[in-house]
C-alpha cells in the first residue's frame, strides 16, 4: 500500500484549486440510470470512489465516455440491475443506485454497502421511504432484493417522514420519486448542498423537485426523464480541509494561501470556528484567503451535526487544528460512534488528547513530531496530513488508498504550496 512521507515546519504559499465535490458526484453519475438519454456530467473530480460508481454502472450497461474532468452517461441498454458485492463493498454510496433502478426498471439486486469503518449507517430509511413508495424489499445473503409489485412495475407517490436525518436516504428516495405516479413528498430530509446540486440535475433532466435545501422535499413524479449537463459543484469538504492545513501552517510560520474554486456560503459553519480559533479569512463569491495575523491560534470548541452545522467530515482535520491551538478545547462528535480512531495516531505525533464518551477534549500542545502514523478512514487520513505538516521531522503515513477515495491529488496540490511531502509506492501484496 502507498505511503505519504511529510517532511514538516514548511511555509505555504500560493493559490489552491478545489476540485468537484466527491459527495455531490456520486449521486448524480447515479441519477444516468432515471433516463435512456445522455447525462453528461463536468467538474469530476479524479478519486476511487468515482470510479468504482463509474465501474459499477458499466458493468451494469450503461455506455460510459471519459474526456478529462468530463464524462458522457448513457444507460439504453441497461443489461444487469444488480450491483454486486465485490464493488459495492469498498463504497457506501453504491446504494445509491438503488432508488433509480427501482424507479425505472421496477427491480434491483443490490449489496449492502460498505466504506470507512466510522460507525453504522443503516439502510433501513431507505427501504423505509421506498416500502411506502410500494416497493417488496427482502435481505438475502448480504443482497437487498426489491421489487415494484404494482401493475405496471411503477411506484407510487407517498409521505415519507425519516426517523432521521440521512443524506443518501434523501437522496435515494428523491431519485427514485421523479419517476413515481403522483406526489411524493420527503419530511425531515436532509438539507445539504450535495442534496441541492443532485435535485439541480433532476430538475435539468426534466423532473419536477421543489424544497430541496430545506428539511420538506416535494417531488412531483413523471413518466420519463431526458439528458442533460451539468457541473458538480466544488467539494466543500476539500476546501475545509486546505483552509485547515493553510491555517495551522501559516499561523506558526507565516504565510498566505488562496483556496480558489469555492463555494464559501456552503461552509458558515466551519468558517465561524475558524475565525473563532483566531484565523484571518477573506471571502468572496469563488475564493477564500487565510493569512497570518500575527496571533497564534486559541483553539475552539466543535460539535458535529447535520447541515448547516459543523459537518462530522471536518471533524478530524479541526481536531488536528486544535492540537497545536493554545488552550484546552472540547469536539463532540454526534453522528459517528466510532469517528475518533485518529486520536491514537494523533497522539502518536505528541498531540494531547483525552476521550469522554463521545467528546475528545484536546491541550494544545507546543509542537508536535514526526512519527510514523497509520491512517483510519478518509478523514482522518486529512487530518494527519495536516497534523504532519506543523510537525518536527518526518511524519509517514500508511495506508492513504483512504484519502485517495475523498481527495484528487492532495500531495500535489501541496507540493505547489510548498510543502515537502511524496507518495512512497507500497510492496503489492502476496
Amino acid at each position: 500500500m502507498d505511503k505519504l512521507v511529510v517532511s514538516g515546519g514548511r511555509r505555504l504559499d500560493g493559490t489552491v484549486a478545489i476540485s468537484g465535490a466527491k459527495n455531490a458526484a456520486l449521486p448524480i453519475l447515479a441519477a444516468s440510470l432515471l433516463t435512456a438519454d445522455t447525462l453528461e456530467v463536468s467538474n469530476l473530480p479524479t478519486l476511487h470512489d468515482v470510479g468504482t460508481m463509474l465501474r459499477l454502472l458499466e458493468r451494469m450497461g450503461t455506455t460510459v465516455e471519459r474526456d478529462d474532468g468530463r464524462v458522457r452517461l448513457r444507460a439504453d441498454a441497461i443489461a444487469s440491475l444488480e450491483a454486486s458485492y465485490d464493488l459495492v463493498k469498498t463504497m457506501r454510496a453504491s446504494i445509491l443506485v438503488l432508488g433509480p433502478m427501482l424507479a425505472r426498471f421496477g427491480e434491483a439486486r443490490v449489496s449492502l454497502p460498505g466504506g470507512c469503518a466510522i460507525g453504522q449507517r443503516p439502510v433501513d430509511q431507505h427501504i423505509k421511504g421506498l416500502q411506502a413508495m410500494g416497493a417488496s424489499i427482502t435481505i438475502e445473503q448480504g443482497y437487498l432484493l426489491a421489487k415494484v409489485e404494482r401493475a405496471g412495475g411503477r411506484l407510487k407517490g407517498a409521505r415519507i417522514v425519516t426517523d432521521m436525518v440521512t443524506v443518501t436516504g434523501t437522496e435515494n428516495l428523491m431519485m427514485a420519486a421523479t419517476l413515481a405516479e403522483g406526489t411524493t413528498v420527503i419530511e425531515n430530509a436532509a438539507r445539504e448542498p450535495e442534496i441541492v446540486d443532485l435535485a439541480d440535475v433532476l430538475i435539468a433532466m426534466g423532473a419536477r423537485v421543489a424544497g430541496a435545501g430545506t428539511d420538506r422535499i416535494v417531488v412531483e413524479g413523471i413518466e420519463t426523464l431526458h439528458g442533460a449537463s451539468h457541473a458538480v459543484m466544488p467539494d466543500r469538504i476539500e476546501t475545509g480541509t486546505f483552509l485547515c492545513a493553510a491555517a495551522a501552517t501559516v499561523s506558526r510560520h507565516g504565510g498566505e494561501v488562496v483556496v480558489r474554486g469555492a463555494r464559501p456560503r456552503t461552509l458558515d459553519a466551519v468558517l465561524d470556528k475558524l475565525r473563532e480559533a483566531g484565523v484571518t479569512l477573506d471571502c468572496d463569491h469563488d475564493s477564500i484567503r487565510v493569512r497570518a495575523n500575527g496571533h497564534a491560534l486559541v483553539g475552539a470548541n466543535v460539535r458535529t451535526s447535520e447541515y448547516p452545522a459543523f459537518p462530522t467530515d471536518m471533524q478530524a482535520q479541526f481536531m488536528a487544528l486544535d492540537c497545536v491551538a493554545s488552550g484546552t478545547n472540547r469536539i463532540t462528535e454526534t453522528i459517528f460512534e466510532n469517528r475518533f480512531m485518529h486520536v491514537q495516531e494523533l497522539s502518536r505525533l505528541g498531540a494531547s488528547i483525552e476521550i469522554e464518551g463521545n467528546t475528545a477534549i484536546v491541550k494544545g500542545v507546543p509542537r508536535l513530531s514526526g512519527a510514523n502514523v497509520m491512517a483510519t478512514d478518509l478523514r482522518a487520513s486529512a487530518g494527519l496530513v495536516i497534523a504532519a505538516l506543523v510537525a518536527d521531522g518526518d511524519t509517514t503515513i500508511d495506508r492513504i488508498y483512504h484519502l485517495d477515495r475523498g481527495y484528487q491529488s492532495m500531495e500535489t496540490k501541496l507540493t505547489a504550496l510548498g510543502a515537502t511531502i511524496r507518495r512512497v509506492a507500497g510492496r503489492p501484496s502476496c
